[in-house]
This record gives structure tokens, sequence and C-alpha cells, in this order.
């Protein structure tokens, strides 16, 4: 597992070493105050009216006794969620609106307390995963679940650790710091919503259809207006009557995708929504494709990446896809490398849908 730990400081002043430490460390939270607190805390302030209207010592100590498990609870709580310590492996190939998985590590620096009842969360709004017991010196791995609304460099910026410990009356907190980057891929549509067009002729491998490869799709009778040159001399003599054969059509095994994501106008809401689902039909193709056995090229105004197949081939261009912005347009049509493979034309301005099917 891939451990994110903070880089060690470089060279640097007192101030700046300061500010540094400063960002990274961990930050108390808010409390918040559970149903059993409230409820609690109810009770207490019945207690305190009862004992103040009837004098009553027993009433008394009743209430000093709640108060001071109220500071009790208080007290341990937020002992509870210091001197932890906190590591986590980022997950790979992170899909937009696909739920992904961050494994993390928690260790209790402390030497001879344990920690009891530990929450912990990306987001302080939850959800939360319970760690029961962390005993002194001890770690406990879990992981959390996560989902990013859009693609992009997305920074996770700390772990949130929470305590119910030791009465459940507050839920007291501590933010660490992590300062992880994911890279999040555009999201994948179904494949059959990306129409892609038509190669040429000559390709790679044959197709269940009739066209002009060199594998033989099926022999049939002679008909008037096909080509002389496809008949089969020798079942011809044998049947004594003219018979053709038709050849398998072929494909080619390359795809190129020409996305331009050039735009002379403001981006406004309604472009930023069609450039989102634009860079998502191209992750759809070439993921689709590249998982069929094409080679996969990529073309936007701002880059290109060569022909390739294979997981690295999928990485490059969801990499390239998932930090794809919009630019100026350019006065040059995109053009594929190869104008024999199958071609995905995407543009925000002036957009037309690709002719033919896949």
């Amino acid at each position: 597992m891939t451990t994110l730990r903070r880089a060690p400081h470089e060279r640097a002043g007192p101030v700046s070493r300061l500010a540094r430490w400063w960002r990274a460390r961990p930050a108390p939270e808010g409390i918040r105050i559970t149903k059993v607190g409230l409820w609690f805390v109810l009770f207490t302030l019945i207690v305190a009216v009862a004992a103040t209207n009837t004098g009553n010592n027993a009433l008394y100590l009743v209430l000093a006794a709640m108060l001071a498990l109220l500071v009790v609870s208080g007290l341990v709580s937020r002992r509870n969620v210091r001197g932890l310590e906190i590591e986590v492996a980022p997950p790979r190939d992170v899909y937009a609106r696909r739920p992904a998985v961050l494994a993390f590590d928690l260790r209790n620096r402390a030497r001879w307390v344990p920690r009891w009842l530990l929450l912990v969360a990306a987001d302080a709004r939850g959800p939360w995963r319970l760690v029961e017991r962390l005993d002194a010196g001890q770690g406990a791995s879990g992981a959390l679940d996560l989902l990013f609304a859009r693609r992009g460099l997305v920074r996770l910026e700390a772990l949130h650790v929470a305590s119910l410990f030791p009465l459940g009356l507050f839920r007291k907190g501590m933010r660490y710091p992590l300062g992880v980057q994911v890279l999040v891929y555009p999201e994948l549509f179904p494949p059959g919503e990306v129409e892609i067009a038509a190669a040429g002729l000559a390709g790679d491998r044959s197709t269940a259809r009739p066209g002009w490869g060199h594998d033989l799709h099926a022999l049939r009778a002679f008909r008037q207006g096909d080509d002389p040159r496809g008949i089969h001399w020798k079942k011809s003599a044998q049947t004594r009557a003219l018979v053709y054969q038709e050849r398998e059509a072929e494909e080619t095994l390359r795809l190129s995708i020409l996305l331009d994501n050039g735009l002379r106008r403001p981006l406004t809401p309604t472009h930023e929504a069609r450039f989102e689902q634009l860079v998502s039909e191209a992750a759809t193709a070439a993921v689709d494709h590249l998982d069929r056995g094409f080679e996969v090229e990529l073309v936007t105004r701002e880059r290109m990446v060569p022909f390739g197949g294979g997981p690295r081939q999928r990485r490059a261009v969801l990499e390239a896809l998932a930090l794809l912005e919009v630019v100026p347009p350019g006065r040059v049509p995109l053009q594929a490398s190869d104008a024999g493979a199958r071609q995905l034309r995407l543009a925000l301005a002036g957009a037309t849908p690709a002719e033919g099917a896949a």
C-alpha cells in the first residue's frame, strides 16, 4: 500500500517553518451534543430547579455528580482524539460519480492510555467509520467511501476524527491534515450511447458482414451487378451455374478521438455542462475500445496522446481528459494521425454528431 506522509521540510527560515507547522498541526473542531447528551442536560436542569426550590441536600449532591459527569465527559472526550497518527492510501482509477475507497491507518501514539469509540470520516458531516478500541502504541486499518461529483484534481485536505467516549454525551472532533491530491477521471456512460464514425474498407480483422476483405463470408448464386472477379470458378464448374463468393468486411482496430475544446465566447453554465458531457463521451469511447483490443489516440487543441493500447494507454488518455480545460479556438481543424482509423469527432462549438455507427 502506498503511504502518503508529509514531506520533510526544506531549508527555510524559522517563520516559514513555524507557518508550515501551524498549518499541518491537528486542529480541534467543534463540539456537538448527542441525543443522549441532550436528555442528560435536560435532566440536569430539572434536578437543578428541584434542588433550588426544595433546598434538599441529596438533590444538590445528585446535581453536583451530574455536573461533574458533564465536565469529565468533555475532558476525557477531548483527550481521546489527541495523540493519533493517520496515514492514507489514495484511491487509484477514480471516476466521477462512482464510489471510491480511501484506505487509512490510524495509530495511537500514547504509551499507556488506549483510545475508545473513535469515529473517522473524510467529511465532518459523515458518514463515519467506527474504530471501537485502539490500544496504546497500536494501530487499526479501515476504509472510507468517497464520491466525487466532478472530474479533475481534487485535494483531500484532512481526515476528521471524533469521539463518543466515555458516556456518549458529546461528540468532540479533531481535524488531522492530509494534503492528498486525487486525480478524478471523467464520468463514464454506457458504451452504446456514443456513436463512432465508420472507418475505411481496409482493416485489421474480419467482421460478420459482407465486404471487401480477404476471408470468405458466403457462397451464393451470381446476381446481375456483381463483380465478375468474385466468381468461384471451381464451384461454378461443379454446379454448372455461376457461384459468387462474398468476402467478409474488415474493420480497423484503431480509434482516433478528436475533441475540439476550443470556444470563442465566454463559458456559460450551459456550455460547461455540454463540455463535461463531451469529455465523458470521449472517455467512454476510449475505455470501451481499449477493452476491445483497439489502439486509441486522443487529439485536442492542447495536446495529443498518440495511438496505443493496454492499461498504460487507458491511464494516459483518462489523465489527459481529467485535466482538460476550455481554450481559445484554433483555425485549423483537428486531424487524426491515421486517416483509415475510426473517428469520434466532438466539438464544444458548432458540434455535429459523428456520421455512421459503431
